[in-house]
């Protein structure tokens, strides 16, 4: 099966790391994919084994997702899109996919639609014998919308997709409690479980007793701060800490840490292996984007999670509060972040005695690459009918 698989990054790179586990699962799986990528270039997303067609990148033009702007951050004007738009539907075509994957719309990423529905149009203008199946991924929690809003995003996964992919757990989250017309969808909806890294990654020689870390680091100096400034206050100020800013903080942000730190305090931009050091900690502080709260229950080390909630965003405090509702984690709401009140969490992390034992299946690339080959198996079959 020949794999398409759309993703954009905007602010963070949480959507492409979790593509990413995906398409190299996919690969795993003897499927032929090619990630399109859309958002700055990530080194090591996608894998070295997954082909990567990169158009012309856009990023979000602030932390409100206000606008879209190229790499120099200019806004992107209607030129640049007309470009972007007319890269993808090629990149369609040349790969001539049986299976077109697009990450978080139409349920996000609403920004894109000015070269996604040209693309879907695409798509569904092809004769029956030549559409390739069209899946939609998203995770499990959504930032939830109005009534009408949600309307719409079903009547365009009716209209162009053949399949949800949601990536969680329906008893942690099921889809109908951040998106309301989640019934109309329910015979296009599979739920995968989170997408987690490999269970057998092998260990790595650093080693950290604490890892602060900010995601892609565009929103996360605060957090990063109050995480150097709290390391004295806990019982932990004597251990070794890693803070990893995120490639996307600020030249400025980054010395303005480095001056604050500790000589046990190491400061880097980017940790691939950052999955993997985390199963060797004893903490992890963290914002509660999915793939780092994916990384924590992979890993089963404490967790302190101050999760992103700015501009009325949802998604992360609904993840956090369930989490620590589960004795999972410690959580912290940003207007309550301070170096003493994080300390305080710090501790309690510490002191928390979790079970795993019932947890969230953590399987789900492996598991989404199996439901995308029986579903294209019963799609070719009831195409050919």
């Amino acid at each position: 099966m020949k794999v398409m698989f759309y993703v954009q990054h905007l602010l963070g790179i949480g959507h492409l790391v979790r593509a990413s586990r995906i398409a190299a699962a996919l690969v795993s799986d003897g499927q032929d994919v090619t990630m399109v990528t859309g958002g700055m270039a990530v080194d090591g997303f996608p894998a070295a084994q997954v082909a990567n067609v990169r158009l012309p990148p856009l990023r979000s033009a602030d932390d409100s997702f206000s606008g879209l702007a190229d790499e120099h951050g200019r806004e992107a004007g209607e030129v640049y899109l007309t470009r972007r738009k007319d890269a993808l539907i090629d990149a369609f075509d040349e790969i001539e996919p049986d299976c077109l994957i697009v990450e978080a719309f139409p349920f996000a990423r609403r920004q894109m639609r000015f070269e996604l529905l040209p693309l879907l149009d695409h798509v569904k203008a092809l004769p029956s014998c030549s559409r390739p199946m069209v899946v939609s991924s998203i995770r499990d929690i959504l930032q939830p919308k109005s009534a009408q809003r949600d309307l719409a995003t079903a009547r365009l996964v009716q209209d162009y997709f053949d399949l949800v992919l949601v990536h969680g757990d329906r008893r942690f989250a099921s889809l109908d409690e951040t998106f309301s017309a989640a019934r109309s969808i329910a015979g296009k909806t599979a739920y995968t479980g989170m997408i987690a890294p490999d269970d057998v990654e092998p260990a790595v020689a650093d080693r950290y007793d604490v890892i602060v870390s900010a995601g892609g680091g565009a929103v996360g100096e605060d957090l990063l701060r109050a995480g150097v400034a709290a390391r004295e206050l806990t019982s932990l100020s004597t251990a070794r800490w890693l803070i990893v800013t995120g490639p996307n903080l600020p030249d400025e942000a980054v010395s303005r840490l480095q001056a604050k730190a500790s000589d046990n305090v190491e400061i880097v931009r980017f940790r691939p292996d950052l999955a993997r050091l985390l199963r060797q900690a004893k903490l992890s502080v963290s914002q509660a984007g999915y793939n780092t709260v994916a990384d924590v229950l992979r890993a089963q080390c404490a967790s302190v999670l101050v999760p992103f909630a700015a501009h009325g965003e949802q998604e992360q405090t609904i993840r956090a509060t369930r989490l620590a509702g589960a004795g999972l984690a410690v959580s912290i709401q940003a207007g309550d972040l301070s170096p003493a009140n994080l300390a305080r969490a710090i501790d309690a992390a510490c002191r928390q005695k979790r079970d795993y034992v019932a947890g969230m299946p953590l399987d789900g690339a492996a598991a989404t690459a199996g439901i995308l080959r029986q579903r294209h198996a019963t799609f070719k079959r009831d195409r050919s009918a």
